[in-house]
């Protein structure tokens, strides 16, 4: 009878040295140059500002339909893409048009399929939801909950059969991390050692509903991958330091053969889930907080004013170039053409190749 306690007590030993494995958290910041920060400010800046006109153009009736801001998330796709090599895929909910700016998309042709006209990256036909840059390989915004996670493995799954060396960065939030096709993706990604990085953006609230209150085990999404041996890490989305740190540990595992990876960057939007949404599920102290204490862009500021690598007059400058671009990218897509009926039959069916 002793000996059959024993040997009972010692079964979940192997699942909790396997879980335990899982648990890697990201103890360093990536050590950025002067260039770099530089670099990181402007882009984070210049998604901001075009999220901040994208706002005012719906307000105004120019913008139609669904429409989700990445006001506050900056620092995620801004670091993940600087650990990124060119090639590499992407792919990413609804909440795309920083993916897509920072992809290399031009900014006038994505705030035009906004506004639905015929200068924009899908012709107008697509929308905020359905944005694509092919060129710098971003594979779109998908508008059902979830649904970019097995195609993300899809375009994983095809680089590795064609030989590359290509990795797949996969974009969902934690609302969609609990649906059923993240994990049959996560278990056909473990099997073949795909070569996938799974990004969970962590903004806490998914539609409206508190993380705390929607997910088991909230404070560790990074572990939803344990039991099909996938290591994991959370990472403060807020710094892009950090963000790039853990994209680099994360896209080389990936690259040399050892299958996916998921990184859960601790993140946060400061406006609703869509421009429908007033956000009255959470408090403007709360915000307002997030804002003073955590801002992705005002800690680039503060490190660069903090070692006199800029003065207040040059991050000034910054700001007026990037308003810029996105001033023209706003009047580009309020005075392009619509799309012309024609466009009616375009863009149904891939033409066929010849073999």
């Amino acid at each position: 009878m002793a000996r059959k306690t024993a040997s009972a007590a010692k079964r979940p030993a192997a699942p909790r040295k396997a879980a335990r494995k899982s648990r890697k958290r990201a103890p360093a910041v990536a050590d950025f140059t002067r260039d770099e920060e530089f670099a990181a400010l402007r882009t984070m800046l210049l998604v901001r500002r075009f999220e901040e006109k994208a706002g005012q153009l719906y307000g105004m009736g120019h913008i139609g339909g669904f429409c989700h801001l990445y006001i506050g998330q900056e620092a995620v796709v801004t670091g993940v893409f600087m650990a990124r090599r060119a090639d590499d895929e992407v792919i990413t909910s609804y909440r795309c048009h920083g993916h897509a700016i920072v992809s290399g998309a031009d900014p006038k042709a994505v705030m035009a399929e906004l506004t639905g006209r015929a200068g924009g990256i899908s012709h107008g036909k697509g929308g905020s939801m359905h944005i694509f840059n092919t060129a710098g390989h971003f594979w779109g915004g998908h508008g059902i909950v979830g649904a970019q996670v097995p195609l993300g493995t899809g375009l994983a799954f095809a680089r590795r059969y064609g030989g590359s060396d290509q990795v797949s960065l996969t974009f969902f939030g934690e609302g969609a991390a609990n649906q059923g096709q993240v994990y049959e993706s996560f278990n056909m990604a473990s099997i073949w050692k795909l070569p996938v990085v799974y990004v969970i953006e962590n903004n806490r609230y998914a539609m409206g509903t508190a993380v705390t209150r929607s997910a088991a085990r909230p404070e560790e999404l990074y572990m939803r991958g344990a039991a099909f041996g996938i290591p994991g890490e959370q990472v403060d989305g807020m710094d892009v330091r950090a963000v790039k740190a853990a994209a680099e540990r994360a896209i080389a595992h990936a690259r040399s053969g050892k299958g996916p990876y998921i990184l859960e960057m601790q993140t946060y939007r400061y406006r609703g889930h869509s421009m429908s949404d007033p956000a009255k599920y959470r408090t403007r102290e709360e915000v307002q907080k997030m804002r003073q204490e955590h801002d992705p862009i005002e800690q680039v500021k503060r490190r660069l004013l903090d070692k006199e690598w800029a003065s207040a007059e040059d991050l000034k400058e910054v700001d007026a170039q990037v308003r810029k671009i996105v001033t023209a990218a706003a009047e580009f897509a309020t005075s392009a053409p619509q799309p012309a009926d024609e466009e009616l039959w375009t863009d149904v069916y891939a033409q066929a190749g010849r073999g």
